[in-house]
């Protein structure tokens, strides 16, 4: 099991994710002689997970039943550990995407916080390209070198534990993207530019303030960077349903070459037939911001 290479069977020390239904998930170590235990009832390791076939329906020991998928960084996202708060998809996909993400990028970030958007770069940069993530908080660093190597991507990531504002990312003109996430992310623009290649490369800060979007602004201007633009990314999730409308009855109809191109349902209250339409309607509420996303464009020198 790896993060960013797929396999067909579970294995000892695997990470699994356990669905359970209605969008309710769990990690799970796998481990022999283990068992976990969910509102089915217990899974057990050895006789149900090991040498499964990951998307199994596993039986557990009250008679209901479960699936059993291989993880991956969206799945992770939203089954994670929180040590700090983390971007969801909707954010990550955006960033992924301006800062040109490939195989063998190299990649700066601060701070790595509970890993969430590191293992979709890291998913994104494989299997040639490289991580140096920069962690402020010691025991967060910890964990995150530990998690990494569980999920099989430590090859493809450097973990430092150093504050990013005073002693920069520990790498020096090789960077293609630098992603800052930190309370003060003007104070590292300097960093930033140092870790970037001579010949260009992508930055992107987020922040939850438009006072801090405007600091950082300030100082990629300062520090020469182009092409400077902040966006805020919102998910909108729109309800589709079928309406019926009904339809006048206005005598026989002329001829069949003037019928209407529509779907007719006979209505069962009067004699009229009705349409049925496909609508989507807003919702009355929705999740609003979640920060702001600024990118800038190191110059080619």
């Amino acid at each position: 099991m790896s993060f960013v290479e797929y396999s067909e069977c579970i294995q000892d020390g695997d990470v699994a994710i356990i669905y359970l239904g209605h969008d309710s998930m769990m990690p799970v170590k796998v481990q022999q002689g283990a068992q976990t235990q969910t509102r089915y009832g217990a899974i057990r390791h050895s006789s149900d997970l090991i040498g499964q076939r990951y998307g199994s329906k596993v039986t557990c020991s009250k008679g209901g039943w479960v699936h059993v998928l291989h993880p991956t960084p969206e799945l992770w996202t939203v089954t994670l550990p929180h040590r700090t708060q983390i971007l969801y998809t909707t954010d990550i996909s955006t960033i992924t995407m301006m800062l040109e993400l490939k195989p063998g990028s190299i990649v700066c970030e601060s701070g790595t916080g509970s890993g969430s958007l590191s293992h979709a770069i890291l998913r994104t940069i494989a299997p040639s390209g490289h991580l140096h993530t920069v962690e402020f908080h010691q025991q967060r660093a910890e964990k995150a070198t530990e998690e990494f190597r569980e999920h099989r991507v430590g090859h493809l990531v450097t973990v430092r534990n150093q504050d990013v504002c005073k002693e920069g990312f520990g790498v020096m003109g090789v960077a293609d993207a630098v992603f800052l996430d930190i309370p003060s992310p003007w104070e590292a623009v300097g960093h930033a530019k140092a870790a970037m290649k001579k010949q260009g490369g992508r930055v992107c800060s987020f922040s939850p303030c438009i006072e801090q979007v405007q600091r950082t602004c300030e100082a990629l201007t300062d520090h020469g960077f182009e092409e400077i633009s902040t966006l805020e990314v919102l998910l909108r999730v729109h309800d589709v349903r079928t309406v019926y409308l009904p339809l006048p009855d206005f005598g026989p109809r002329p001829s069949a070459q003037s019928e209407l191109n529509v779907t007719e349902e006979a209505s069962t209250s009067a004699n009229h037939s009705s349409i049925s339409l496909k609508t989507t309607t807003e919702p009355r509420e929705m999740p609003g911001h979640t920060g702001y996303l600024t990118f800038a464009t190191k110059p080619r020198t």
